[in-house]
């Protein structure tokens, strides 16, 4: 079996990217985590990546100053460089242009702690206890030009509680995250491999 090479991208500690690389050191996974490049010096996540032996990346943004596509072109020589297939979004704080969107498009895939197309954005938790939502949750979608609008990949829901706060709910939102990230991935790579 040949393994996808995925890199995942983040911007801090990477709870969700600790998952994949979790996963994918089962020996019929069919992707390896070949790559964590951060946005973020210092972020987290980076040296829990190297610590498991996977090479890590920086592209600051903030050295390419409003000029986004100077920074995802940096970010795409990095990805081109170590060969990557597949793109995993996990806690990656930046909206990406349509121009690198395009270059991974049914290829990039995003974790968004809400039942989407409910709570787009940021402070879903919030939100959804601010409406008297009764249930909350978790999706796996691929990555399109609107934030948080590409097609749904895998979803799956927690109830509200009496007496949830923003953070009991994402304590329990998270569990779900990191076990359907992984198996979105899962799904993703096996498609593209039969491609």
């Amino acid at each position: 079996m040949s393994r996808k090479r995925v890199a995942v991208l983040i911007s801090g500690r990477g709870s969700n990217m600790a998952a994949l690389i979790e996963a994918a050191k089962a020996v019929d996974y069919p992707a390896e985590i070949a790559l964590v490049l951060s946005n973020v010096p210092g972020a987290g996540g980076l040296a829990v990546a190297a610590a498991e032996g996977i090479a890590t990346a920086t592209v600051d943004h903030r050295a390419y100053g409003r000029d986004r596509e100077a920074f995802e072109r940096a970010m795409q020589a990095v990805l081109e460089a170590q060969r990557i297939d597949i793109v995993c979004l996990a806690g990656f704080m930046r909206i990406l242009t349509p121009w690198f969107v395009g270059r991974w498009e049914g290829r990039m895939i995003n974790i968004h702690p809400a039942l989407l197309p409910a709570y787009k954005g940021l402070d879903t938790h919030a939100r959804a206890l601010a409406d008297g939502a009764t249930e909350h949750g978790a999706t796996v979608h691929f990555v399109t030009p609107g934030m948080d609008e590409g097609e749904t990949i895998l979803q799956e829901a927690v109830p509200v509680l009496p007496g949830d706060t923003a953070e009991s709910l994402a304590r329990r939102v998270l569990e779900v995250e990191h076990r359907i990230y992984p198996q979105a991935l899962r799904m993703i790579a096996t498609e593209y491999t039969l491609l």
